[in-house]
């Protein structure tokens, strides 16, 4: 969900162009969840996490707005990644509020214990059915410090079949994989791991229209955002699944917002009407971030970025979430979405020679051949800088060209950058490191005052 309790706008395809469209919200879902409930009472329903983070009310609130709501929708279970935001105990306060678990056979506190369950057990239409869950493999190796205070998380490839054992041994007639790994570790997983029966993956928010099968295991996935809710139906006999149908149903307007639920999301953001109602510019483009090398919605960011430090070249993480902002007005309430943590902007010296080495980690983390070493996310974004690589290449090697300024960045020379937290420029590189008393939002926001119409730049990332 990323935090979207109400509909938005969401990026569509046809074959020919992208479009925008309304789509989402938890009134829309918990219309799809009564009418599944209503046709088979023995349903399951499943959050496959990046709940509790995503948009400013949600932020704000640390997640406890969303507490009622969610209780209200009457999940079964979750998993997390950007849950763990506020801490990982924050997140333990957040369950206890919760009516389900969230699950994660991989998380370990700092004795070595489990942090969270591992799996539970329901029984539901004559059949006991056992979820396991997984948490993001990657909390503790590239998000913020905090993400990871006091635990360890591992690929969950041995705790998985360790749970399968378990699950097995008490007879449970379905295992399911409630995943947020990423579609490819999933993969890799379901390769390494036998007696899964279906596998609920998230994270990598591909759609998927058709669910698919990894060896004998049933794989979906569905989107980002709300946006779709994946509705999978299994014929069961004597314990094995004979027959099964899936639909990828989108939340768009077509469908009736439940009045409860509806009722409950719009008290929730009463106090940010001002915000949706701040018109602060316009764009003549879709401002997205659903491309993997560069995308419109972080040009936007990162020029808003250069403009206001007055600094020429400037990075920030390849975030996959934030809803797409529509060719028209741009709200301040559309500014939040693109960055709802409104992060401090710093700035950093780095050689060309770091510069090189930054982005080729940055892109074997985004595309090792390993899935279980790819660590989340698209490629680093970048303003200032042309770069022409082929993904093929090896780790170190992808990068063939950098230009800056119309010539080829040089190695030994020292580059002034700015950039978005420790996930635009690592610790590990530059010197003098300096906040600059600026955030993303007071950036986006002088930018706009001084460009009130937004103008497609040029791609930064080039395949060749």
């Amino acid at each position: 969900m990323h935090g979207y309790m109400e509909p938005h706008p969401e990026l569509f395809y046809d074959y020919q162009k992208e479009y925008v469209k309304s789509a989402g919200g938890y009134a829309r879902i918990q219309t799809i969840f009564k009418k599944i409930r209503a046709e088979n009472p023995n349903a399951l329903l499943f959050d496959g996490g990046d709940t509790f983070h995503g948009t400013v009310p949600v932020v704000q609130s640390k997640g406890e707005v969303l507490i009622p709501i969610l209780n209200q929708l009457g999940f079964d279970a979750m998993v997390g990644h950007w849950d763990f935001a506020y801490t990982p105990r924050h997140l333990l306060k957040l369950e206890s509020q919760l009516n389900y678990p969230v699950l994660g056979c991989n998380v370990f506190d700092e004795q070595g214990k489990r942090f969270l369950l591992p799996y539970k057990i329901s029984e539901i239409g004559g059949l006991v059915i056992g979820i396991i869950g997984i948490c993001s493999n990657i909390i503790d190796k590239t998000m913020p410090e905090k993400f990871s205070e006091g635990i360890t998380v591992t690929d969950g490839i041995e705790e998985t079949n360790q749970c399968v054992r378990e699950l097995r041994e008490d007879a449970v007639d379905i295992i399911i994989l409630l995943s947020h790994n990423g579609y490819p570790q999933d993969i890799e997983l379901l390769k390494k791991v036998e007696g899964i029966d279906i596998c609920l993956s998230a994270h990598t928010h591909k759609r998927m229209y058709e669910a698919e099968k990894a060896g004998n295991c049933i794989i979906i996935q569905c989107g980002c955002h709300g946006s779709f809710v994946g509705h999978l139906k299994l014929d069961v006999e004597n314990g094995m699944i004979t027959h099964f149908d899936y639909k990828l149903i989108e939340t768009d307007d077509s469908l009736d917002e439940d009045v409860e639920v509806k009722d409950m999301v719009e008290k929730s953001l009463q106090s940010f009407s001002e915000m949706k109602s701040t018109v602060l510019g316009t764009t003549e483009h879709i401002l997205h971030r659903y491309s993997t090398l560069s995308s419109t919605m972080d040009d936007f960011l990162l020029s808003a970025v250069n403009f206001a430090t007055d600094v020429d070249i400037s990075f920030s993480n390849g975030w996959r979430y934030g809803a797409p902002i529509d060719v028209g007005n741009i709200t301040l309430w559309d500014l939040y979405k693109i960055v709802p943590m409104n992060p401090p902007i710093s700035t950093t010296e780095l050689t060309g020679k770091e510069i090189f080495e930054m982005l080729e980690e940055n892109l074997e983390r985004t595309f090792c051949a390993e899935p279980m070493k790819q660590m989340g996310g698209y490629v680093k974004r970048c303003n200032g800088l042309r770069i022409l690589m082929r993904i093929e290449n090896p780790p170190g090697y992808r990068i063939q060209e950098i230009y800056f300024q119309g010539r080829h960045l040089q190695k030994d020379k020292v580059y002034k950058v700015a950039f978005l937290t420790e996930q635009g420029v690592p610790k590990k590189y530059g010197k003098n490191r300096t906040e600059t008393g600026s955030n993303a939002i007071t950036a986006m926001t002088y930018y706009l005052e001084n460009n009130f119409n937004i103008k497609r730049s040029e791609d930064s990332f080039l395949l060749v």
